[in-house]
């Protein structure tokens, strides 16, 4: 088989990624190792502001469970902050059906002229004398060699594509939020807001979540900084949430790993270009990932389709790749990183304090930077060290 670029599965990067490439005219092979795209998913599944989404696909109802007014934010004592899109003048946000949302977007790519094989691993990259020269895989069950000169790894943390390449992606246990997540059943779920618990007995450098997805189903997950696994096993502290929610039924259960180490050395090589969380471009303070994902995977399908034009493929000849996605995502990844960093200093104090601070104020957007603005207006003192990372 040849195919002009190979991408090493199918979540938003690596769909986004065969559908721009394939819409520029290239012959493009998508392939995802599980039998269902979309099965099983390792997220939240929210995405912040809605408009976002809308800009990079159209979107079918059928991939949204619901939208969402905004979020209440709890502190350790209970002290609740809510952020509504009235009050703050931007729109909420969705939370996805990441099955569906999923297959939709390789449905897209295959509608582009992207060929989709599932149940198909990539096992190497193939070289001759140094130089890529295709890929090796297990198409349901039996060996397959692809003649390609460029692959995009977008198969996840501590993606093997890169590692084959030769590129970094280790993630260091301090840099990963560990998650696990309930599908639940809660007759008390409010379906009109997410909702986020913060607090170092409740989820050690991290944060419980709940977000609705409609008829009072519920993703309830806990997401913890590796440097703290030490304070406490994420499904314990989660269970322990969980009896608070007496009427909750669990129906699922999954786990999962998001880096949240901030921008990588370089997410390129000879042949090779990584997108999403292969290339650590999940936001390292909300381990947020899908819209950046989405972005990259949009840049990087159009600069493998310039350079196989061009008939470069080297490292630097995918130099625009890397100059592009920084350009767009890098510098909020850097910020994030820091402010991440600075908030796992902090006490249930000093949670509670800024809880209560912000309590009866406006929050003009739901982003993050403009959260922090406010935090910092309210809490100088406190927040003094993330001034230069909201400017």
């Amino acid at each position: 088989m040849k195919s002009d670029v190979v991408i090493v599965g199918a979540g938003p990067g690596g769909s986004m990624a065969a559908k721009a490439a394939a819409e520029a005219g290239l012959n493009v092979l998508l392939l995802e190792k599980r039998q269902e795209i979309g099965e099983p998913f390792r997220c939240a599944e929210g995405v912040s502001i809605r408009s976002e989404l809308r800009q990079l696909i159209k979107l079918e109802p059928s991939w949204i469970s619901t939208e969402v007014k905004g979020v209440r934010l709890y502190s350790p004592n209970g002290t609740n902050v809510l952020i509504t899109e009235e009050g703050g003048g931007e729109e909420g946000g969705y939370v996805l059906e990441r099955k569906t949302f999923d297959r939709g977007l390789a449905t897209e790519a295959s509608k582009a002229g992207a060929k989709v094989l599932v149940k198909t691993r990539a096992v190497e990259l193939i070289k001759e004398k140094g130089i890529l020269n295709g890929v090796s895989a297990i198409c349901m069950g039996e060996p397959l060699k692809i003649k390609t000169s460029l692959v995009i790894g977008a198969d996840g943390v501590e993606s093997k594509v890169g590692r084959w390449a030769g590129i970094d992606t280790a993630s260091r246990i301090n840099n990963i939020l560990i998650c696990v997540q309930f599908l639940v059943h809660d007759p008390d779920v409010d379906d009109d807001y997410c909702e986020f618990f913060f607090g170092n007995n409740i989820a050690p450098g991290g944060y419980i979540w709940i977000f609705p997805k409609g008829g009072k189903l519920a993703n309830i997950g806990i997401g913890m900084q590796g440097s703290k696994s030490s304070a406490g096993d994420p499904l314990r502290l989660l269970r322990e949430f969980m009896k608070k929610r007496p009427k909750a039924k669990i129906l699922q259960i999954v786990t999962g790993g998001i880096p949240t180490s901030g921008l990588m050395k370089t997410t390129t090589s000879d042949g090779v270009m990584l997108v999403g969380d292969a290339a650590h471009q999940s936001d390292p303070l909300t381990g947020g990932g899908i819209l950046n994902a989405m972005r990259s995977g949009i840049i990087v399908g159009e600069v493998a389709a310039k350079a196989i034009s061009a008939g470069d493929v080297s490292k630097p000849g995918l130099r625009e790749y890397e100059e592009r996605w920084k350009q767009c995502i890098g510098k909020q990844i850097e910020k994030s990183y820091n402010a991440k960093k600075f908030f796992l200093k902090l006490t249930d104090d000093d949670l509670n304090r800024i809880a209560s601070s912000i309590q009866g104020h406006d929050i003009s957007r739901l982003d993050t930077q403009s959260i922090l603005k406010v935090l910092l207006r309210l809490n100088p003192k406190l927040l003094w060290n993330l001034r230069y990372l909201i400017i």
